[in-house]
């Protein structure tokens, strides 16, 4: 079984920076692929950043204010976002695509959520 464990978020005023942390543990094989979700109020899960093998994808709304990064060793994602707007308050959803045994295909996995609030 897998797991994904976040942290980091917060609440931060507005033009501040959050550092989220995702550790993937448990029974793992192959990371094909960690990133970033996130759900505002009343609106759909969306993409914030993806990682997988060195490359990176992001939202068009947080280019230029977050980095995603990862940590192979550690099984390890994060997500850097500075300059921070209120528009980006939202619950962050770890994400990854993970193969647990050499035999087995990759599924889907989900963390459970961090708040991040932007607001004076």
């Amino acid at each position: 079984q897998v797991q994904l464990v976040e942290s980091g978020g917060g609440l931060v005023q507005p033009g501040g920076s959050l550092r989220l942390s995702c550790a993937a543990s448990g029974s793992i094989f192959r990371i094909n692929a960690m990133g970033w979700y996130r759900q505002a109020p009343g609106k759909q899960r969306e993409l914030v950043a993806r990682i997988a093998s060195g490359s990176t994808v992001y939202a068009e709304t947080v280019k230029g204010r977050c980095t995603i990064s990862g940590d192979n060793a550690k099984n390890t994602v994060y997500l850097q976002m500075n300059s921070l707007k209120p528009e980006d308050t939202a619950v962050y959803y770890c994400y990854a695509n993970i193969r647990e045994h050499m035999f087995t295909g990759a599924r889907d996995y989900w963390g459970q959520g961090t708040q991040v609030t932007v607001s004076s």
